[in-house]
């Protein structure tokens, strides 16, 4: 049992401190005052915030868990690569990229254009290289087949087909 002891104070004189002061005996780990039943019933604040941090990252390692499928895009994305015909010049190229850049305002199904290639590989024995990229992102598959004869393609094609020798496409979705 725990002996309550008095302190003498040079100041205050004898008094009672204002908390038990334990002796050694008093300090197993199964006793009440220093048990887990006893740290949460007395301490609701910091039980509170143990069960709520306790909530949350439980939660995050559920939503961390989600199917890639749940996440992936819907998109298509629509690679072109292309050989230009001999003679084109530097600007009837730049004319038929601007003119796919443009494609987002003209068909609402295309979300992106890129056409800035970074690299190109053309495989051993290639006859004619493909020297430029085109890349267009449609917001779903029907986009992609809706896109197909439309006037918007029709538009940009008077400024691609003319100058292009070969192209290769490849259409990518999840």
């Amino acid at each position: 049992m725990a002996r309550i002891m008095r302190v003498t104070s040079p100041v205050l004189g004898p008094h009672k401190p204002p908390c038990r002061i334990r002796t050694r005996d008093s300090y197993s780990f199964g006793s009440a005052p220093f048990g887990l039943e006893h740290f949460l019933k007395n301490h609701y604040p910091m039980k509170k915030f143990l069960l709520t941090l306790t909530a949350c990252a439980l939660l995050s390692f559920g939503m961390g868990s989600a199917n890639a499928s749940e996440t992936a895009p819907k998109s298509v994305v629509h690679v072109v690569t292309v050989a230009w015909k001999e003679g084109t010049t530097p600007e009837q190229i730049q004319a038929a990229l601007d003119g796919a850049k443009a494609l987002p305002a003209a068909f609402k199904g295309i979300t992106h254009v890129w056409t800035k290639a970074l690299k190109v590989q053309n495989p051993p024995g290639t006859t004619v290289n493909r020297t430029h990229i085109i890349v267009m992102e449609f917001a779903d598959e029907q986009a992609l087949k809706d896109y197909a004869n439309s006037d918007a393609q029709k538009e940009w094609y008077k400024l691609y087909l003319p100058i292009r020798a070969q192209s290769t496409t490849h259409d990518i979705t999840n």
